[in-house]
């Protein structure tokens, strides 16, 4: 059963969120000249502060030992915003998101100055550009991270992925590192901190009413270009897709039910 938290807690958590968010908008405009080692020790240590704020707590498993941590391009499935800081306290990242999130307010500036670049996915021009950027900053081994489903979800299952943007890793020779998220509410599969089909406001209002976030991390075997049958991005997503479905379904509570009604 979901253990909810007081009021006075959810006002609380909310007033330490406006100070960390006010802290990390100068923590973050300090940032111009830093070197790619200091920019993601940065990102790491502002991640997991806003996760103790909201008593988020990561258990992660490894599917393979001794991966490279670096020169990634980082695929999980998307559920939350939360999403963007649990990954960030594990594999500081440049992000791929949708131009919508540049918009919102405060956040979208936060994640605007670490990097993020806000794509037209209806562009196919401005795809082919940022495959160029990606392959960019995996060469100089930097992360990037991006959400193939296009899309937040309930997180009981997985969307088809979008193919385009997996062709930087080939383009680049470098590993895709498949991430699987699955949030838990005393030991609970819960949908309560989706951003699907809700607001901001809301979605901040019912996350910051769990008393505690479990979040199981599931990092599998990265995937070389190398490994593929052919040189083919849709070859790259069905690997991807396959890897993130098995582990999301392993406990769905509604597998059926991905997208809210």
């Amino acid at each position: 059963m979901a253990i909810k938290t007081s009021f006075c807690t959810r006002v609380m958590r909310i007033i330490k969120l406006l100070a960390w968010l006010y802290a990390t908008g100068k923590r973050l405009g300090r940032l111009d000249g830093a070197t790619l080692e200091q920019r993601h020790q940065t990102l790491r240590d502002l991640s997991v502060a806003c996760l103790k704020i909201l008593n988020v707590h990561l258990d992660t498993r490894y599917h393979a030992e001794n991966q490279p941590k670096t020169g990634l391009l980082i695929a999980a499935n998307h559920i939350s915003w939360l999403d963007i800081f649990v990954l960030s306290a594990l594999y500081p990242a440049s992000f791929i998101a949708m131009q919508e999130i540049k918009k919102w307010p405060i956040i979208g500036k936060i994640v605007g100055n670490a990097g993020t670049v806000f794509i037209d996915r209806s562009s196919r021009k401005d795809i082919d550009v940022i495959n160029a950027a990606i392959s960019q900053e995996l060469e100089r081994n930097g992360n990037v991270c991006f959400f193939p489903e296009a899309r937040t979800t309930l997180g009981n299952g997985v969307l088809p992925l979008k193919a385009a943007l997996f062709q930087a890793a080939l383009n680049s020779n470098q590993a895709v590192q498949p991430i699987v998220l699955r949030y838990y509410d005393n030991q609970t599969r819960t949908q309560a901190v989706s951003f699907a089909g809700i607001n901001l406001l809301r979605s901040l209002w019912q996350i910051v009413s769990i008393e505690r976030i479990d979040v199981k991390v599931d990092v599998c075997a990265q995937i070389l270009p190398s490994s593929l049958a052919e040189q083919d991005r849709f070859l790259m997503k069905d690997e991807v897709e396959r890897c993130l479905s098995e582990i999301v379904l392993l406990d769905s509570p509604k597998p059926n039910k991905i997208l809210p009604e």
